[in-house]
C-alpha cells in the first residue's frame, strides 16, 4: 500500500491584524481598566482613537498608547470645558455686578459690546 504525502495546510491568514495588535472593546477596557461604557464615552468625548465596524468597535493598541502619552484633549473637549466652565456662573446673582466693576476699571461702558 502507497502512502500519500498530505499537503501542508496554508498558514491561516491573522485576523484583525497580529493577535494583541487590533483590541475588541472588552480588550481596551480591560487594556485601559475601565468599564466599557467608559470607553466608549472617552471615544466620544475625548477623541479615543477607534473605529466602529458594524456594531463592533475596534482599536490599534499602539494608538491607545500614543493618546495616554500626549494627554492633548480634543477640540470637542476643549469647547465642552469652556461651556460648562462658563455655564457655571449663569445664576450667581453677583455677576451683573462683577461685570460692570471689571468694565468700569478699563474705562469702558458694560454696554460697549452690545
Amino acid at each position: 500500500m502507497t502512502r500519500t504525502k498530505s499537503k501542508p495546510e496554508p498558514p491561516s491568514p491573522t485576523v484583525n491584524g497580529p493577535v494583541g495588535e487590533v483590541l475588541t472593546l472588552a480588550e481596551a477596557a480591560a487594556y485601559l481598566r475601565l468599564p466599557e461604557e467608559e470607553v466608549r464615552r472617552v471615544v466620544r468625548e475625548q477623541d479615543l482613537p477607534a473605529r466602529q465596524v458594524g456594531e463592533e468597535w475596534r482599536f490599534l493598541k499602539a494608538a491607545i498608547q500614543d493618546w495616554l502619552r500626549t494627554g492633548t484633549p480634543s477640540l470637542q473637549a476643549n469647547k465642552q470645558a469652556w461651556m460648562a466652565l462658563a455655564g457655571k456662573y449663569k445664576d450667581d446673582p453677583d455677576l451683573l455686578r462683577i461685570c460692570e466693576d471689571a468694565y468700569r476699571q478699563r474705562g469702558r461702558s458694560s454696554s460697549e459690546g452690545d
